[in-house]
């Protein structure tokens, strides 16, 4: 397992699937189990907590939902509850990849949106700033560059990213063409796997937040 770097560049274009793609192309996101911040809903970015009982549960109950899929490249987070999950799951993890850490949530780190909303009301990740944090272009600069990391490989099997929340959900809108501020829509629930793909040639969604039988 090797580290790479480079993490956040704001200078690279953006990702656009080439097509046609093969309509078997399969790119599974998995975000990582419970951990006490995400329990409580405090917004976990560089904050490097471990699971809780439940999603080490959660990371396990993966292995099942997981067993006949041969990924051909497993990418992960650098953060250990990304890294335990996979470990759980039973997956080898090929690369670290810093491009897959979550949104930097910068003075917003470990606080909940209600207690942000009491000083900014009606405030979202997708639509007001973060002071000190990552702007919306910055994670999809991030999200772009790993799904032209993983483009090549899908020709050969399935491809894997163990990651957050937000971030997965901010690959997800991009995968299919979509603006960052539109993966709001997108809720993930934790150690959820999603599943994006293609149909007649085009990016699609396959399956998305498909429930963990170990969730509470």
């Amino acid at each position: 397992m090797t580290t790479t770097s480079g993490a956040g560049s704001a200078q690279e274009p953006a990702f656009v699937v080439p097509g046609p793609i093969p309509d078997d192309t399969s790119l599974w996101l998995i975000r990582h189990g419970e951990t006490e911040w995400s329990k409580s809903g405090q917004h976990t970015g560089r904050t490097d907590l471990p699971l809780t009982e439940t999603g080490e549960r959660q990371a396990t109950a993966l292995g099942a939902m997981l067993a006949s899929v041969q990924p051909v490249l497993v990418l992960s987070s650098p953060r250990q509850r990304a890294v335990r999950t996979a470990e759980l799951a039973g997956l080898k993890i090929d690369d670290i990849d810093p491009d897959l850490s979550e949104w930097d949530y910068g003075d917003y780190e470990g606080r909940t949106t209600a207690q942000i909303r009491e000083s900014v009301p009606g405030w979202s990740l997708f639509t007001h700033p973060v002071p000190n944090g990552e702007t919306p272009h910055e994670v999809a600069v991030r999200a772009d560059r790993v799904l032209r990391r993983a483009l090549p490989h899908l020709a050969q099997g399935p491809v894997m990213f163990i990651a957050h929340g937000h971030i997965s959900r901010v690959i997800g809108a991009r995968w299919i063409g979509l603006d960052v501020l539109d993966a709001g829509r997108l809720m993930l629930g934790t150690a959820a796997p999603s599943v994006l793909g293609a149909e007649h040639g085009g990016a699609a969604i396959k399956h998305w937040n498909v429930p963990n039988p170990a969730a509470e």
